[in-house]
């Protein structure tokens, strides 16, 4: 590996270690082997780092989903059944991803205060909705656009608070079989 491929790995475990806003640049310097100035060399700033770092966890956590997702359950499942497996598989995926989650937590918190944060995240949300939608099999193919990226809003938004739920109480998330009841309850007076 180069000294940027090694500074990503740095900056991915120091993020994952300390956090975003606790890492600095001599720790990613001393996790990575690699010089300080080779940061500014090869992105510009300690943050443009921990921004490419994050992003590269992000997606491998998206192909973790995604393998999730297109796992093979039984054809014969109803359409409940499988949504319940499938957040069975997600659900048990927070305990391995837990560090990931608390950074993305961390970063949101600072969007406020940081224009590049900001400006990154609306494409990078609207295609992480689209991308759920097509994973659960409510994308723009079946629904159309407007469609499924609202029905990918309302996974990301199940998603977000079973993992913020995760972090707080990770013994008072709600099983699998819980969010099908939970959906029939709330999709009730829509009938």
């Amino acid at each position: 590996m180069g000294n940027r491929e090694d500074l990503l790995d740095g900056a991915r475990r120091c993020l994952l270690s300390k956090g975003y806003t606790r890492t600095t640049a001599r720790d990613i310097a001393t996790e990575s082997g690699v010089s300080l100035a080779a940061i500014g060399y090869h992105f510009g700033s300690k943050d443009e780092l921990l921004r490419a770092a994050l992003r590269q966890a992000i997606e491998e956590w998206g192909g973790e989903i995604a393998a999730i997702l297109a796992a093979e359950t039984d054809p014969g499942l109803t359409g409940a059944e499988r949504f319940e497996a499938t957040w069975e598989r997600i659900l048990a995926s927070f305990a391995r991803t837990r560090p990931l989650w608390a950074i993305q937590f961390e970063v949101i918190a600072q969007i406020e205060r940081t224009p590049e944060l900001r400006a990154a995240f609306p494409d990078a949300n609207r295609e992480a909705r689209l991308g759920l939608a097509e994973l659960f099999g409510t994308g723009p193919a079946v629904l159309g656009e407007r469609r499924a990226e609202l029905a990918g809003a309302c996974y990301q938004a199940l998603l977000a608070g079973l993992a913020a739920q995760a972090l707080v109480d990770p013994d008072g998330v709600p099983a699998a079989s819980d969010l099908v009841d939970a959906v029939r309850a709330v999709a009730a007076p829509l009938q």
